[in-house]
């Protein structure tokens, strides 16, 4: 629940200051990204439930909702985020942010798909197999 409150505490933050961005079709296009990313990220969230962890552990293979079809939606997402809010400030540094995340998100991926493999063997690589990233 930290990390949501985090996420969410930054998104009031930036709410509260819109009225400072000079607003053009670009920045409501990388606003609209940023937005839909922020709520499946929540959603993503909210949907790991008690298996969310800092560190890789095996609690439960969350397969519904959003995990059906994308494996890892919380670093997509956050990374979407990320890119729109990036557009929307105009702050490149942010784009930086998430091309040196992608590189660590993939690897923190592999060791999670690891500790997951090695609990939950062939259901683990039959929902590997349906899934995106």
């Amino acid at each position: 629940m930290i990390t949501l409150a985090v996420i969410l505490g930054g998104v009031v933050w930036l709410v509260m200051h819109a009225y400072l961005v000079d607003w053009d079709a670009v920045k409501v296009a990388g606003a609209v990204v940023a937005g839909v990313a922020l709520v499946l990220l929540v959603v993503a969230r909210l949907q790991l439930g008690g298996s969310f962890a800092v560190k890789a552990k095996a609690k439960k293979l969350v397969t519904t909702g959003l995990y059906s079809r994308i494996r890892n939606p919380i670093y997509v997402f956050g990374a979407m985020l990320l890119v729109g809010m990036s557009v929307v400030l105009g702050n490149w540094v942010l784009l930086g942010l998430v091309v040196v995340l992608m590189p660590l998100q993939a690897y923190r991926a592999r060791k999670e798909e690891a500790v997951l493999a090695a609990a939950f063997g062939e259901e683990y690589v039959r929902y590997k197999a349906g899934t995106w990233f």
